[in-house]
């Protein structure tokens, strides 16, 4: 079965062309939204996603059409994968795992998203450090200052409940119990 898949960012946009092409093409079934590519959850391709089954191809008339970016294209067709369907583009004729050729480019795209990563970590990490070795504390800033610690680990000590030091500087008990 030929499953299609159109999507447009806002209300003001139609879908009218896409669900043409992708009839045209042979479309069985359209799942169609109106969501922003952004957004992680989009119901109709949740939806398409628990409807496939083995042999399905899941359509699309462009690729910007089902993802964002690398990721999340690359997320949404392992997905399709683990279905046992396959993919196809209209717009983008190598975007096609029916075929070993379309297989192969998303293959290297996929190892060129995963190097992409690497990097970003690599330069995070590295970053992180360089801040750390400056001084620069890493975290959100403290709720109690220094002084404020030292006085309430004092009541603390002294038996003061918990809940009554926390209510005197404003936070939560798990701040003062977390003290040490």
């Amino acid at each position: 079965m030929i499953i299609g898949y159109a999507r447009v960012s806002t209300d003001a946009q139609t879908l009218d062309a896409q669900i043409d092409a992708l009839r045209a093409a042979g479309a069985d079934y359209i799942f169609h939204e109106k969501v922003s590519g952004a957004q992680r959850d989009r119901p109709a391709l949740c939806r398409l996603q628990d409807r496939l089954s083995e042999g399905d191809v899941v359509l699309v008339t462009r690729l910007d059409r089902l993802a964002r970016s690398t990721r999340d294209l690359l997320d949404v067709l392992a997905r399709i994968s683990e279905r046992g369907a396959s993919f196809r583009s209209l717009g983008d004729a190598w975007a096609d795992t029916t075929t070993a050729h379309g297989r192969l480019m998303l293959t290297v795209l996929g190892g060129l998203a995963e190097f992409e990563r690497e990097l970003i970590r690599m330069r995070t990490t590295e970053g992180r450090a360089r801040a750390r070795a400056r001084g620069v504390r890493m975290g959100r800033k403290p709720k109690l200052t220094l002084h404020q610690r030292t006085e309430a680990l004092t009541r603390k000590a002294a038996g003061e409940p918990v809940t009554e030091i926390a209510r005197s500087y404003n936070v939560s008990h798990s701040t003062i119990s977390r003290l040490s």
